[in-house]
């Protein structure tokens, strides 16, 4: 069970007695027209799609709609407010889908499989994350590692943000984050982490070990100084303009991306870029 975290915006509970919503729902309600279509073809059991009565139908509508019918998923008509209610207030685009939990994995599980890790230290902010993991489903990272504290969880406005990306990924909810570094580091992972400290090296004249895992820390206070401890090389972004540092999502998808980059060109045996 995940205790001790905000509640997020966005985020979904079954309607208590009282309450001007009398609708329950297992598991989580997510919304958005992305976030629904990958949530249909991913890893959860979905259980009804929610629809808004007399809304324009386009190519994505119609195509959540043929994935629901295929799938024997039933499919619920309501007027727009009742959905507006239902996911408080959210820009759910006309559609919902309630499905079961989402399926944390093991940190054995990541340890398991080959490839990048991106390991977030507190991230508080959902649309952070959900940007984050966005980057890494597109960038092929093999899984994410949270805290189970004191961090945004895996929500429906974080599935949102990821634009439904997330359903695809593997994500370990970890009780101690610096003792789950010193498992990757056991198992061969170097563990590098991105903080805008001058004397950090910069990223791009860097030669990065791998397989690698990338701690991005939180929203102003960056990396904590326990998780900071356990990493094997601290990286920068070089920043030329005025603006002292980047959200962090910007700066770890930056960074997901070079780390693709340079994993490309090594597997192609392509020449260096001069």
């Amino acid at each position: 069970m995940r205790t001790g975290r905000p509640v997020q915006p966005g985020d979904q509970r079954k309607a208590r007695g009282g309450t001007s919503a009398p609708w329950a729902w297992r598991g989580d309600l997510l919304y958005g027209r992305n976030a629904v279509f990958e949530a249909l073809r991913g890893m959860r059991s979905a259980h009804r799609l929610l629809v808004a009565e007399h809304m324009r139908v386009d190519q994505r509508v119609t195509l959540i709609l043929q994935t629901a019918d295929a799938k024997r998923i039933s499919i619920t008509r309501m007027p727009r407010s009742k959905l507006d209610e239902l996911t408080q207030g959210a820009n759910h685009q006309g559609v919902a889908l309630e499905v079961s939990t989402f399926p944390y994995v093991p940190l054995d599980v990541i340890i398991d499989r080959p490839g990048t890790v991106l390991v977030l230290d507190h991230l508080q902010d959902p649309q952070n994350f959900g940007t984050l993991l966005r980057t890494a489903e597109s960038c092929g990272v093999s899984g994410v590692i949270i805290p189970e504290d004191r961090a945004v969880a895996v929500t429906p406005a974080v599935v949102n943000a990821s634009a439904g990306a997330v359903e695809y990924l593997r994500v370990a909810a970890v009780t101690n984050l610096s003792r789950a570094l010193e498992e990757l580091k056991r198992a061969g992972w170097w563990v590098v982490c991105l903080d805008s400290d001058t004397e950090a090296s910069e990223l791009f004249a860097t030669d990065l070990p791998e397989p690698l895992a990338l701690v991005v820390g939180a929203e102003g206070s960056g990396v904590g100084q326990h998780v900071r401890r356990r990493c094997d090389l601290v990286v920068r972004l070089p920043m030329l303009g005025r603006v002292a540092s980047l959200n962090a999502a910007t700066a770890g998808s930056i960074v997901l991306y070079e780390l693709l980059r340079r994993s490309t060109r090594k597997n192609t045996n392509d020449p260096p870029l001069r």
